[in-house]
């Protein structure tokens, strides 16, 4: 296998060239085209289209490795190495043409994250990261911003399974809203790991999520000094559906507005 620097840097195309098809297809893209998976939870060709895409130039770059990927276009048999693929992040902020939405593409072996890679479609803005490499965008060197709880700006998303989430995001609101700097939602989990690492965003939490969500924005913000916990406060956060990821300093307190939810 080639270095974790190089690899990194060659996936970084092949995201690029995927979101080059994305930026394409959505400048002729119509909402007759949008299928429904589950409730409020939409794919379309172009999330199919990506992945093919994405899955065809990986296999040519490490054909050892197996994969998992959201719209379950290629798999895994017992592979020492895993590709996680979300061709299309974002995908309700894609058909409604509201950014961000992204390609996500991390490397890992066993539950070791070896490369993260998220393109930014509407921004031309390419996030990345190898293990004990830094975290980059376009060449330049992230780092978490240093905000306490108080001036926080933090993201709390809104997943799918709004059933199961919608009490606990209830507290979240009640329990941070006007106690933190701001709250958001921007639509797609893995650009809201890229700005808690480029400082733009303080903590990020989100529950009901998958792998492919989170993986690739997980090492990109552990190498730019952040912190990545389940809601349990626990590092192992790689095979659960919850995620938290802050700049460290208001880590503990983000999770314990959680716990208390």
């Amino acid at each position: 296998m080639k270095d974790l620097q190089q690899l990194t840097l060659d996936v970084c195309e092949i995201a690029r060239q995927a979101g080059a098809y994305i930026r394409k297809e959505r400048a002729r893209f119509s909402l007759s085209k949008v299928e429904k998976k589950h409730a409020h939870d939409y794919v379309s060709y172009v999330d199919k289209g990506s992945e093919q895409q994405i899955v065809a130039a990986l296999r040519e770059l490490l054909p050892e490795a197996g994969f998992i990927t959201e719209e379950g276009l290629a798999g895994h048999k017992d592979e020492s190495f895993l590709w996680v693929v979300d061709p299309l992040d974002g995908t309700t902020n894609f058909i409604h043409g509201f950014a961000p939405y992204a390609v996500s593409i991390a490397l890992c072996q066993g539950q070791q994250i070896l490369i993260g890679i998220i393109y930014e479609v509407c921004a031309d803005e390419c996030y990345y990261a190898w293990l004990g490499g830094g975290a980059w965008m376009n060449g330049q060197r992230l780092h978490v911003g240093t905000s306490t709880i108080s001036d926080a700006l933090i993201c709390l998303q809104l997943p799918y399974n709004s059933e199961a989430y919608k009490p606990v995001i209830c507290r979240l609101v009640s329990h941070f809203y006007g106690n933190v700097g701001s709250i958001r939602a921007i639509g797609s989990a893995a650009m809201a790991l890229c700005y808690v690492a480029a400082g733009k965003l303080d903590a990020y939490a989100e529950r009901y999520i998958g792998q492919w969500d989170f993986m690739a924005g997980s090492l990109i913000v552990m190498e730019a000094g952040g912190r990545v916990t389940n809601y349990a406060g626990d590092s192992a956060f790689m095979q659960g559906d919850s995620i938290v990821a802050t700049n460290g300093i208001v880590h503990q307190d983000l999770l314990s507005g959680i716990q208390q939810t």
